[in-house]
């Protein structure tokens, strides 16, 4: 199994000197001798942070994106300006449009920027869809779409492919990312649209049920009713996770029942915090 490190370079929050905190989420693996990029964040912090950490984003040999919504997408035109010969590996509806709903009615767009959207099509042959789980490099791999199981979650928001709010968004391009390591296999969480337990379980039925070490990353909880994060806490369990990391859109209360279920095994995932696995 290789050694892999696991660097935040986009998050909600920042915990050093000169980190820039951003709503989004984007993380820098080193997986053996290769470097991948899971998201981009916004694309307003990104490029500085990296910067920040001593980080070389020219180094990217893949990127890969959990979702098309533009706080993970929005630095994908200015990573692949500088790295132009990258695998993107990405469910081709994260290129459709997206939009929210608003409480009064109206809608948003939330869809992957233009410019990103026209760098990803611009790659032609070196855009590796991932309509299916699909392996990055050796054991590092893309879950690709989630089925749903957990008659409890949904995708956390009205979300929409139109402006007009009648098409729902099932959010198909919804993906994780996951490795082995010797106590387990480790999950990064982009947003978990499909549901933080459906992943779980689809990324154990991809492993041969082996144990969930690790999970990091938004959980998307942050409009959770307070029964949904209890059923999430009681499944958590019964998976077993040693470690958990939530990140960007769990949301507060949700992040604060976590750390209060799993006592000395919730960590922060701000900016500039690093994971190592053997």
């Amino acid at each position: 199994m290789a050694k892999t490190r696991i660097t935040v370079l986009v998050e909600d929050t920042a915990s050093g000197p000169g980190l820039l905190a951003e709503h989004g989420l984007a993380y820098w693996i080193e997986y053996d001798d290769h470097r991948v990029l899971l998201d981009s964040g916004q694309g307003g912090a990104l490029m500085s942070n990296a910067h920040t950490l001593g980080i070389r984003l020219s180094d990217i040999e893949a990127l890969a994106l959990s979702h098309g919504h533009y706080d993970h997408t929005g630095g994908v035109a200015e990573v692949l300006g500088i790295c132009q010969s990258v695998a993107v590996h990405a469910h081709p509806a994260a290129l459709a449009q997206k939009f929210v709903r608003n409480n009064d009615g109206t809608s948003r767009e939330i869809g992957m920027p233009d410019l990103s959207v026209k760098a990803i099509r611009d790659l032609h042959h070196r855009l590796v869809i991932t309509n299916q789980p699909i392996a990055v490099f050796d054991e590092l791999a893309v879950s690709g779409p989630v089925p749903w199981s957990a008659d409890f979650e949904d995708t956390g928001g009205p979300y929409f492919l139109d402006e007009i709010c009648t098409q729902p968004d099932p959010l198909k391009d919804d993906q994780s990312m996951f490795f082995s390591t010797s106590n387990g296999t480790v999950v990064l969480l982009g947003c978990a649209h499909s549901g933080v337990i459906n992943t779980l379980h689809h990324i154990r039925r991809l492993t041969n049920n082996r144990p969930i070490h690790a999970v990091i990353g938004g959980m998307h909880l942050v409009n959770a009713s307070p029964h949904r994060i209890e059923r999430t806490i009681e499944e958590l369990r019964k998976i077993g996770v040693e470690r958990l990391a939530p990140a960007h859109c769990t949301g507060m209360q949700a992040t604060m029942a976590l750390s209060k279920a799993f006592p000395g095994q919730c960590q922060p995932c701000s900016v500039g915090t690093r994971f190592e696995f053997d």
